[in-house]
C-alpha cells in the first residue's frame, strides 16, 4: 500500500511511535522559526535549557508583529532577540522586513521538511509541500534543542480539486468554501492534503493562500505536492536547488476524500465573527463598507497586491472609505515599485503600510465604531480588529479592493472583466543581504535584555487532589483572543508574564483577574472549541501565573490544547456535555488527580456531593508532563 504525501513526510521523520491514526509520534524537525510576539519567550525557553546552539538545520526569528515600538517594551525585545539569535544559530529577520510567513516561504521553506513555529499560520509553508505546523512556544524551544515534536498522528483527508477557478474567484474562496463546508471545529486532528486535477492549475503563491487559512479548521496542517509549480516558484526565488519532487502514490488511501469543483467557485465572505460563517458575496448587496484592509500573512503575495493595483488603477476611493494595503515583504515592494504598480495604490487614496502584520492583530487600522470592514486576513473574531463592536468580513483582494471602491457590497456580476492571473517577472529582486546570519563569533556576543524582559518563573508539580472552584464559565468558541486580546498595549508586554497576566479574560469578564489574585487558584468551565485561534502560549501562561489549575470544557483546539499540557494546566473533558449546565461560576469541585489514567475517566465532586464525569486524550507522557507541573520541569527531571 501506497503513501500519500504526508505519511512519506511523516514517515522519513519518525522519531518514536507508529504512524497509526490517534496515537502519539514524535517527530524529528527541520526547521523553526518565531515571532516577536511569541519569540521572546520560546528564546528564553530556550536559553533556560542551556544549549549553546540550535539543533535544526534552519531556526528563522523573524520581527514581525509588535514593530510599532511605541515606548522602550517592543524596541527592547528586538534587540534581545537580535542578540540571543547571533548567540545560538539563529537567523534574524529585522523589523519591517516582511510578514514571517511570507518571508519563509521566499526564502527558507522546502518541499519534504518539517517545519514548526510559534504561530498558528506557520501551515502557509504548506503550500510547496513541506510539512508546517504552528505550535507553542515552548515546543520550539524544545525542537530547536534537537527535541523531537510529538503530536497524534492526524488522519488525512485528500481534498480533491477538479476544474479551474474563473471570474472573481480566486484561491481565497477555495478555502472560504471548505471553511463553510467543514467549519472551524471539521479539521481537528487531520491533514488537509490537496490532490486532483485541479491542483496544476494553481501557483505556489495561491496555495499558500489556502494552507495559510486552514489553519482556521482546526487542522493539523494543509499540504500540497511539490511539483513543476513549485520548481518554477523556486527558481523565481533564486533557489531552484531546494526543490524536490513530492507526489502521492498512485495507490494512497485517505481517511476521507472531499471534492471541490474549482470551476463553480464565486466570490465567498467570511460574516462575523467567524471564519466559517461563509456566504456569497452577491447575496450581501447592499451593505455599507466603511473600511478595507488588504494584506497579512494571508494574502500579501506580489500577485494579490499587483492584482490589487490593477484594479486600482485610474480609481479612486469614494468619501468616507478607508483602504490599507499591507505588503508581505519587502521583496513583494520591491517588484511592485520595479513596475510602477505603487502609484496607482496612492493614487487611489489607499494607505500603504510597514510589512507587517499590522491591523491583523489590531496594531493599528481599528475600523470605526460598528463600522463594516472588509479584509483579506484569516480571522475574524470579536474585538481582533481593535475595535469591539466592529463587523468584520473575510474576503480574496479582488473582492476587498472592488468593494472598497463601491463603498458597498455589490454583485460581481457588475465587476466586469477580471485581471488577468499574476505571473512573477522575469527579474526578482533579492533581499536575502537583510536578513542577519549567524557567524563564527557567536561566542563573543552579549545578550542584552532591557527591563520589560522577565524570566520564565517555575511552576509547581500538580498536587494530589485538585480542591478548588469555577471561577469562570464562559460559552462555545472561546478563542485565544478572548483569553488573552492582541494589540499594542498588550502585545508589548509578551517577554513579561506577570504583567501580560493583567489582561487575561479582560474583554470577557473584567472580574477575571481580581477572582484569581484572590483565590488559591481556580478551574475555567467551557464550552465546545475552547482556545481555537492563535497559538499564543501566553493564553496558557498567563492563566497558570494566576493559579489556574484545569480547564474543564466540551472540547478543545488542538494548540491551545498542547499549550495547557506544556505548562502544566489540566485539559478535561466533559463526558456529558449537558453537566455543562449544572455548574455555574462559584462552583466547587474536587478530583482525585492520582487516580487520572491517561486517556481515561475522573470523577469531579461538587460541592453538594454529586458527582461530575470527566475525561482525557491525554498520552501517558503528557500526563506525566502535567503531574511533573510542566515541560520544562519534566525535561528537566529527565
Amino acid at each position: 500500500m501506497g503513501f500519500n504525501i504526508t505519511e512519506k513526510i511523516i514517515s522519513r521523520h519518525l522519531v518514536d511511535g507508529k504512524m497509526e491514526p490517534g496515537t502519539e509520534v514524535g517527530l524529528r524537525i527541520d526547521q523553526t522559526l518565531t515571532q516577536d510576539a511569541t519569540g521572546t519567550m520560546a528564546y528564553l525557553q530556550f536559553e533556560a535549557m542551556g544549549i549553546d546552539k540550535v539543533q535544526t538545520e534552519l531556526s528563522v526569528s523573524y520581527v514581525d508583529h509588535n514593530t510599532l515600538q511605541m515606548g522602550f517594551r517592543n524596541p527592547d525585545d528586538h534587540q534581545y532577540l537580535r542578540t540571543v539569535a547571533a548567540k545560538h544559530g539563529v537567523v534574524f529577520s529585522p523589523a519591517g522586513t516582511g510578514i514571517c510567513h511570507q518571508l519563509h516561504l521566499e526564502n527558507f521553506a522546502k518541499p519534504g521538511k518539517t517545519l514548526i513555529g510559534s504561530d498558528s499560520h506557520t501551515p502557509t509553508a504548506g503550500g510547496l509541500g513541506s510539512l508546517a505546523m504552528g505550535a507553542g512556544g515552548l515546543s520550539v524551544a524544545l525542537a530547536m534543542a534537537g527535541q523531537p515534536y510529538s503530536i497524534p498522528m492526524p488522519k488525512v483527508v485528500k481534498v480533491e480539486l477538479s476544474g479551474q477557478l474563473s471570474g472573481w474567484a480566486s484561491a481565497k474562496d477555495i478555502i472560504l468554501h471548505l471553511l463553510g463546508e467543514m467549519t472551524v471545529k471539521g479539521g481537528v486532528g487531520k491533514v488537509f492534503e490537496f490532490g486532483g486535477e485541479g491542483v496544476k492549475t494553481l501557483t505556489v503563491p495561491e496555495r499558500a493562500v489556502i494552507t495559510n487559512m486552514g489553519a482556521e479548521l482546526g487542522a493539523t496542517t494543509s499540504i500540497f505536492p511539490s511539483d513543476e509549480n513549485t520548481r518554477a516558484f523556486l527558481k523565481a526565488m533564486g533557489r531552484e536547488e531546494d526543490f524536490s519532487e513530492l507526489i502521492a502514490d498512485d495507490d494512497a488511501t485517505y481517511a476521507e476524500v472531499v471534492k471541490i469543483n474549482l470551476s463553480e467557485l464565486e466570490p465567498l465572505v467570511a460574516q462575523p465573527h467567524m471564519p466559517d460563517r461563509v456566504v456569497t458575496v452577491k447575496s450581501l448587496a447592499g451593505l455599507k463598507v466603511n473600511q478595507s484592509a488588504i494584506g497579512s500573512c494571508t494574502n500579501s503575495s506580489y500577485s494579490d497586491l499587483k492584482t490589487t493595483a490593477l484594479i486600482l488603477k485610474d480609481q479612486q476611493l469614494p468619501e468616507g472609505v478607508d483602504l490599507m494595503i499591507s505588503p508581505g515583504s519587502k521583496q513583494v515592494l520591491k517588484m511592485l515599485a520595479s513596475e510602477g504598480f505603487i502609484a496607482p495604490l496612492l493614487d487611489s487614496g489607499a494607505r500603504l503600510l510597514e510589512c507587517t502584520c499590522g491591523p491583523c492583530i489590531g496594531m493599528g487600522g481599528s475600523p470605526t465604531s460598528a463600522g463594516v470592514s472588509v479584509r483579506t486576513f484569516n480571522r475574524n473574531f470579536e474585538g481582533r480588529s481593535g475595535t469591539q463592536d466592529a463587523k468584520v468580513y473575510l474576503a480574496s483582494p479582488q473582492t476587498a479592493a472592488k468593494l472598497a471602491l463601491a463603498g458597498e457590497f455589490t454583485d460581481p456580476a457588475s465587476w466586469g472583466t477580471p485581471p488577468e492571473k499574476i505571473d512573477f517577472p522575469a527579474d526578482i529582486p533579492s533581499i536575502r543581504h537583510l536578513f542577519i546570519f549567524p557567524n563564527e563569533k557567536s561566542a563573543e556576543v552579549e545578550i542584552v535584555r532591557g527591563p520589560n524582559i522577565i524570566p520564565l518563573e517555575s511552576f509547581s508539580a500538580l498536587s494530589d487532589v485538585i480542591s478548588s472552584v469555577v471561577r469562570l464559565k464562559v460559552g462555545d468558541d472561546i478563542t485565544t483572543d478572548h483569553i488573552l486580546p492582541a494589540g499594542a498595549q498588550i502585545t508589548a508586554l509578551r517577554s513579561n508574564i506577570p504583567a501580560i497576566s493583567e489582561y487575561i479574560f479582560s474583554r470577557v469578564d473584567e472580574e477575571f483577574v481580581s477572582r484569581m489574585k484572590n483565590s488559591e487558584n481556580g478551574i475555567i468551565l467551557g464550552g465546545e472549541n475552547y482556545g481555537q485561534g492563535s497559538s499564543r502560549e501566553h493564553a496558557a501562561l498567563g492563566p497558570r501565573h494566576l493559579g489556574v489549575v484545569a480547564v474543564i470544557v466540551k472540547s478543545l483546539a488542538r494548540i491551545h490544547r498542547a499549550n495547557l499540557v506544556n505548562f502544566g494546566i489540566l485539559p478535561l473533558v466533559l463526558s456529558d456535555k449537558s453537566d455543562y449546565d449544572k455548574l455555574s461560576e462559584g462552583s466547587s469541585l474536587t478530583i482525585d488527580t492520582t487516580s487520572i489514567v491517561a486517556g481515561g475517566e475522573t470523577a469531579a465532586t461538587t460541592g453538594e456531593g454529586s458527582t461530575i464525569m470527566v475525561k482525557n486524550d491525554l498520552s501517558e507522557k503528557e500526563l506525566a508532563i502535567i503531574k511533573a507541573g510542566g515541560l520544562l520541569n519534566y525535561v528537566g527531571n529527565q
